[in-house]
C-alpha cells in the first residue's frame, strides 16, 4: 500500500503561530493538561527534544531525527503507539461477528462534560457497561454474559464537544453456567430501542449519584438537576452499524477508531495570522465534504477541550472481555467455538500479512529506507542534544 504523503500543514505549526496567546491569557487561564498538551505537540520532532543522527549504510547520507513528545493527543505520535497496540489485541478475536454500537448523549450535558471531564466520562463508561450487559443477560434478548471494547471519543467532525462512546462486541457470549456459547442472529445484535431507555436510565441515575457524593462547592446542584431535566425531554440515541465481515476488518476498523484523536494533520487546509481552514465531514446531510474557517484561538481552544485529563483510560474492556478474566475466558470461548457453526461469511481467517501492512502503514511512515539513495537503511548514530524551545511559549505572538 502506498503511504499517505506527508500533510504540508500540521496541528504543531497552528500551535506554533497561535499557542502562546493561550498560555498567556490571564482572562482564560487553560488547565494544566492543557498547558502541558500545547508544549508538547508544538516541541514534537524539533530540536527541543534532541534526537540522533542517522547515516545511510550505502551512500552516506545523514539526517537527524528529532525525538517524538509521544502524547496521546498529538496525531504524528498515535500511529507507532497504534501499531503496538493493535498487535497485542490480533491474537483477542474470536471467530464470529462482530457488531459496532454507538452510545451518545444530548448536548444538554456539555456543559458537565467541560467543567468535570473526569467524572462525566467515568459515569457514560458506567451506565454503557451496566447497559449491555443487563440488556444482554436477559433472556428475552440474547440470555449470555457478553464482553466489549469501549472507546471514549468527545467530538464532532467541526471540533464540538460531542461525548460519545463506540463499542465493538463480538456477537455472543457465554451462556451463565459457562457450558456453552450463545451466539446472536446473524446481523442483528441487542434491539437499539430497549438499548437507548435502559441507558437513558443508568445514566441519569449514576450521574445523579455521582454529582450528590461531591461535597465541594465547584458546581450547583440545582443546576445539575436542570440539565438532567432537560435531558429526558431530548432523544437519547443509540444506533448500531452494519456488522463487521470478519476479524480482519475489525482489525481495520480498530486501527481507525482506537488512537484517533480530535483532529489529524490531513484535514487541516491552510493557515494565516487570523484564521484556520480544516475539512469535515456534514454527516446530517449524507457525509458531504466540506470545509470550515475559524478563527486561529477559537481553532485551538475547541482542540483543547477534547484533552482528556491526566492517567484517563479511552479504552476499556468489559464484561467477559475484562482485564482481570480476559485470558481466561477467551480459551473457554475458543474451546466451546470449536464445535459451533459460524455465521455466514464470517469464519475466523488468519489476517494475511497485506492487510496486517496496509494497517500499520497507515499509523506510521518510517519505513528506515534512505530518501537520496532508495535502497540503503538509515542507521541511527550520535546523539543530539536538546535546545531550548524557542520563544512562542513565553511572548504573546498577537503582539
Amino acid at each position: 500500500m502506498i503511504p499517505r504523503p506527508a500533510p504540508a500543514l500540521e496541528l504543531a505549526d497552528i500551535i506554533r503561530c497561535h499557542g502562546g496567546v493561550l498560555l498567556n491569557d490571564q482572562a482564560k487561564p487553560l488547565k494544566t493538561e492543557q498547558r502541558r498538551v500545547l508544549r508538547a505537540l508544538a516541541s514534537c520532532r524539533t530540536a527541543a527534544l534532541g534526537g540522533h543522527v542517522e547515516t545511510c549504510d550505502q551512500c552516506q547520507h545523514q539526517r537527524i531525527a528529532y525525538n517524538s513528545c509521544r502524547n496521546r493527543h498529538c496525531p504524528k505520535c498515535q500511529g507507532s503507539a497504534c501499531a503496538r497496540w493493535m498487535a497485542a489485541r490480533e491474537a483477542e478475536l474470536l471467530p464470529v461477528e462482530y457488531f459496532h454500537v454507538v452510545f451518545t448523549l444530548p448536548d444538554v450535558f456539555n456543559s458537565l462534560a467541560v467543567m468535570h471531564p473526569r467524572l462525566f466520562h467515568s459515569t457514560l463508561f458506567k451506565a454503557v457497561a451496566q447497559t449491555l450487559l443487563e440488556v444482554a443477560a436477559n433472556k428475552r434478548n440474547l440470555g449470555a454474559r457478553i464482553g466489549f471494547m469501549a472507546i471514549l471519543h468527545t467530538w464532532g467532525q467541526n471540533l464540538s464537544l460531542h461525548p460519545h462512546l463506540h463499542c465493538v462486541i463480538p456477537g455472543g457470549g457465554l451462556s451463565s453456567d459457562g457450558r456453552s456459547w450463545v451466539g446472536c442472529r446473524p446481523g442483528f445484535f441487542l434491539p437499539v430501542r430497549i438499548l437507548s431507555r435502559v441507558f437513558r436510565g443508568k445514566f441519569v441515575s449514576l450521574l445523579r449519584k455521582a454529582f450528590v457524593r461531591r461535597t465541594d462547592a465547584e458546581f450547583d446542584r440545582l443546576a445539575v438537576e436542570e440539565v438532567i431535566t432537560a435531558s429526558v425531554k431530548t432523544q437519547w440515541v443509540v444506533y448500531a452499524k452494519p456488522p463487521f465481515g470478519g476479524p480482519d476488518q475489525v482489525l481495520k476498523y480498530l486501527s481507525r477508531y482506537t488512537h484517533r484523536i480530535a483532529i489529524s494533520n490531513h484535514r487541516l487546509v491552510s493557515i494565516d495570522h487570523q484564521t484556520v481552514t480544516f475539512r469535515w465531514k456534514d454527516y446530517a446531510h449524507g457525509n458531504r465534504p466540506r470545509t470550515m474557517m475559524l478563527g486561529a484561538l477559537e481553532f485551538l481552544r475547541r482542540f483543547l477541550q477534547h484533552v482528556v485529563p491526566r492517567g484517563f483510560v479511552r479504552i476499556r474492556h468489559f464484561g467477559i472481555l475484562s482485564n482481570r478474566h480476559r485470558s481466561d475466558n477467551l480459551k473457554l470461548c475458543r474451546k466451546l467455538l470449536e464445535h459451533a457453526d459460524p455465521p455466514e461469511e464470517s469464519a475466523f481467517l488468519e489476517p494475511s500479512a497485506p492487510a496486517l501492512t496496509s494497517i500499520y502503514s497507515l499509523q506510521t511512515d518510517k519505513t528506515g529506507q534512505c530518501p537520496v539513495c532508495g535502497c540503503g537503511r538509515m542507521i541511527k548514530g550520535e546523539a543530539v542534544q536538546r535546545q531550548p524551545l524557542l520563544c512562542f511559549l513565553l511572548r504573546n505572538d498577537s503582539s
